[in-house]
């Protein structure tokens, strides 16, 4: 397998010869709450254009910027080469890159994985893509039992700089298998980060630090707003901090916590608060682990209430760990129960009932006008 891997990396050498290596600049270290430390390029591609983008589209262009800035990121997968991704998300991808970089994998979770903790524990830069959330259960034990401990079980010697790429959440009238959130399962494995983009430009600068990483980032790509609206991206290989929430709104009154695909409906709470005179403080989580408490804990103390909405069921929650951690730390800050808006405990329903599963506008807002009631 060493000799395989050595021609592969000899082979990706040799393919990207005539590629523009760009400005690799100083790197700038950012620490973590589990030491762990992510590289993140410093500096920016001063002539880089910028285009109009979806998220999907974003991811692409993420993509194809750092395979042709490193050349040890390999993109494996079901359907990722010829044909691009079931989402289109890798198109184009073989054409500039190649076969050898760009790999067509059997429809096999399990050995699109472990491929991935051998080739990033000898020097490559996988990025595996999962179809679709649903089917990373054959993937767990490469994820789980390797993935996340090899920096532990070599003391330090092996990193595993893995990304694997999921499409989640419901909204897109999928069958059974196709509609999953389960990113709390996830979080709470010791050793992986769990990413969650809410725009294109989130999606770009999320992407790239997650593939400079050099440790296993779990990415979910919340698929019901692939193409949901377009944000300008300048294609400079800046990327934007991991483990880092993003407040979208100021406000005084409460906070909103949310993440993915959801985040849509949380901004249009604001503008119907906002109308009505409260001031909504938004907050896109981003990183689900490790949680930037920190940026939380300031708001809360600020505004003394929090809704926390996500789309998983509510039951074991990110938002249930979210809320605990509220209790433990800002209890004499907050004037209100926390209040969690989630999926109910079932599985997601199909296409007809789908819309009643999941949490909208209505529900997110109801919310907000209890805590605010309280007292």
């Amino acid at each position: 397998m060493n000799a395989n891997l050595s021609s592969t990396k000899r082979s990706i050498k040799n393919a990207v010869t005539a590629a523009d290596s760009g400005p690799t600049g100083d790197r700038v270290k950012a620490s973590t709450d589990t030491h762990i430390e992510a590289q993140i390029d410093s500096h920016a591609d001063t002539h880089a254009e910028t285009t109009e983008c979806l998220l999907v589209e974003a991811i692409n262009l993420a993509l194809h910027y750092e395979m042709a800035h490193d050349a040890s990121v390999v993109v494996l997968g079901e359907d990722v080469a010829t044909n691009g991704g079931v989402f289109r998300a890798t198109l184009d991808l073989k054409q500039q890159f190649g076969a050898e970089r760009v790999l067509d994998t059997p429809l096999a979770e399990g050995l699109i994985a472990g491929l991935s903790v051998g080739m990033a524990t000898q020097g490559l830069k996988p990025v595996a893509e999962i179809q679709f959330m649903g089917f990373m259960f054959a993937a767990l034990e490469q994820i789980i039992c390797h993935a996340a401990r090899m920096r532990n079980r070599t003391r330090g010697r092996l990193t595993c700089p893995m990304v694997v790429r999921m499409p989640f959440g419901g909204g897109i009238h999928a069958p059974e298998h196709h509609s999953e959130s389960t990113e709390a399962l996830l979080a709470h494995i010791p050793g992986l980060r769990v990413v969650i983009p809410s725009s294109a430009s989130r999606a770009y600068g999320l992407l790239l630090a997650a593939i400079r990483d050099p440790d296993p980032v779990i990415f979910l790509e919340p698929k019901r707003i692939y193409r949901a609206q377009t944000q300008q991206i300048c294609n400079d290989g800046t990327a934007l901090p991991l483990d880092t929430c993003f407040t979208l709104r100021e406000g005084e009154d409460i906070t909103l916590l949310s993440w993915g695909a959801l985040i849509q409906e949380c901004l249009q709470v604001v503008d119907q608060c906002a109308e009505q005179g409260l001031s909504v403080e938004l907050i896109d989580v981003a990183t689900l682990k490790p949680l930037d408490m920190a940026t939380i804990l300031q708001s809360v103390a600020k505004t003394g209430r929090c809704v926390i909405a996500h789309e998983a069921p509510k039951t074991g929650g990110v938002g249930g760990e979210i809320a605990a951690q509220l209790a433990e730390h800002a209890l004499l800050d907050l004037k209100a129960p926390v209040l969690r808006v989630g999926g109910f405990d079932t599985v997601m329903p199909y296409a007809k009932k789908e819309a009643l599963y999941l949490p909208g506008v209505t529900a997110i807002k109801s919310a907000i006008e209890q805590v605010l009631a309280f007292g």
